[in-house]
């Protein structure tokens, strides 16, 4: 039955880390918290993680520091929970890291049986960095033996509740190990897990021993039984294992696919976004020298009918109608020798007119030079749109690759979900076998206490029958050398 609960402080019977709201004072909240993580997480031991975390707090004024740790919340239920335990007959404790300043006041406020706490070094009215105490290189599980002790109970008869992997050692030392708003670390070895952060959760499971409800005897397994128990255990435990671990080298498999076609698909973007750019490169230099042959173009037509060009093309034009006029149509003598005159004069005309040759020149130069922007035009849209089809070819590269990726990452999350499902199956038969072994233990230890009284009843025996023995030898009587041999052993001669 137990007897005893021994509580962690921080984030058990307060809501809060203590050292995280001193940080505040100080302002090394980030390095502090980060320390504290890695210390809750199990990734550095507890001494190292309380001095360098304390040295932080070097300089601090003690009236803020003890201010702070005054103010801080009890977790919710607290006080109900330690009266209600208090008044079914549970002795209540708390161990912790933490300093003296809180744990007395919670002793107070609570009115807990037993405190164990560290201290904090101080000097002119500041912190010194340095801390002090029996939880500094000592563990819970020491603290809670000196308890047992004075207590003169036995890890049977005590419970433990804890949040952190600090804790470890004294859930693992009591029949009883809770983890209450718990680190993954303490869960998976926890006999009991409490997610809701409310002690009054505890009531539940520290039953009242003096309720007047009739409670059925818990008949207690044999030696033989918790082995047999144990031994399926394990060999589930190893089927259990092989089955997470073979799920977990396929989600390995599954997300080596998957990280293969997400490369690809990098591989093939930067492709895409390199045919991409380099066609905007290209419909640039397109888009110059559209501009340059139309500048040119203008300027050739520009040209052309400003050096008298334009009235010439006129003037043979007008020839051209003339002649297909006569050549087509019936005329009468005189009106076909009107036209025959008029197209002679034209013909005069156009012989009389002088192109300017020096613009004439300069205008077949401009229309050379359109025409060769323009073939440079037709040369670099045709490489811009081949560029532009390579990028495309690479786009849709990136899209069927994409569906294999999507589908290998959909296996590989169902694959790892069966995985998580299986090791949340490998830490509960953990627990199993950690709760043979707890009841292993207990039966070995009734069995040497037995064992122990029946040699202290039979010593007892051959004593008092030593003491006859010596009796009747001084009354003259003489003994045999087994009778000589069982005073010695009782030092009676």
């Amino acid at each position: 039955m137990i007897k005893l609960i021994a509580f962690d402080l921080d984030n058990v019977l307060i809501d809060g880390e203590v050292i995280d709201e001193m940080a505040k004072v100080t302002g090394v909240e980030e390095e502090i918290s980060k320390i504290t993580s890695k210390a809750m997480e199990g990734d550095l031991d507890f001494e190292t993680a309380l001095k360098e975390r304390v040295a932080l707090l070097k300089g601090a004024s003690v009236e803020d520091i003890n201010k702070v740790m005054m103010e801080i919340p009890l977790m919710k239920g607290a006080k109900e929970s330690v009266s209600q335990l208090k008044k079914r007959g549970y002795k209540i404790a708390t161990i912790t890291g933490s300093f003296d300043v809180i744990a007395q006041r919670m002793k107070d406020e609570l009115d807990l049986d037993y405190t164990y706490s560290n201290s904090l070094a101080e000097k002119d009215g500041v912190l010194t960095g340095k801390v002090t105490g029996p939880l500094v290189r000592g563990s819970k599980k020491d603290v809670l033996n000196e308890i047992m002790a004075l207590e003169k109970i036995s890890a049977d008869e005590c419970a433990a509740v804890g949040d952190g992997a600090n804790d470890i050692s004294m859930l693992e030392e009591a029949n009883l190990g809770v983890a209450f708003n718990a680190k993954p670390i303490l869960k998976e070895m926890a006999d009991v897990i409490v997610e809701k952060k409310d002690l009054k959760e505890l009531l539940e499971i520290f039953d009242d021993p003096n309720s007047s409800k009739e409670k059925e005897p818990e008949e207690e397994e044999s030696f033989t039984d918790l082995l047999s128990k144990k031994k399926n255990l394990e060999k589930t435990l190893k089927e259990l294992t092989a089955e997470r671990d073979q799920l977990n080298d396929e989600a390995k498999k599954l997300r080596q696919i998957r990280d293969e076609f997400n490369s690809q698909i990098r591989g093939n973007l930067d492709n895409a976004l390199k045919y991409r750019d380099e066609r905007d490169q290209v419909n640039k230099e397109v888009k110059k020298y559209k501009k340059l042959r139309d500048e040119a173009h203008q300027a050739y037509k520009k040209m052309e009918w400003t050096s008298g060009r334009r009235e010439a093309v006129q003037v043979e034009d007008e020839i051209k109608r003339l002649e297909k006029t006569i050549e087509t149509r019936v005329l009468d003598i005189r009106k076909e020798n009107e036209l025959v005159k008029k197209v002679t004069d034209l013909r005069k005309k156009l012989q009389g007119m002088q192109e300017d040759e020096e613009s004439r020149s300069e205008a077949l130069k401009l229309k050379e030079v359109s025409e060769t922007h323009h073939a440079k035009v037709v040369e670099l849209s045709d490489q811009a749109q081949e560029t532009h089809e390579k990028m495309l070819e690479y786009f849709r590269k990136i899209d069927d690759i994409r569906s294999q990726a999507d589908e290998a990452h959909q296996n590989y999350i169902k694959t790892k979900e069966k995985a998580n499902k299986v090791h949340e199956e490998v830490k509960a038969t953990f627990g199993k076998i950690r709760k043979a072994n707890k009841g292993m233990d207990r039966v070995k230890a009734k069995e040497r206490s037995i064992e122990d009284e029946i040699v202290r009843k039979k010593n007892s025996e051959e004593k008092e029958k030593a003491e006859e023995i010596y009796r009747k030898f001084r009354e003259g009587k003489k003994v045999s050398t087994e009778e000589l041999m069982l005073l010695q052993k009782h030092n009676i001669v």
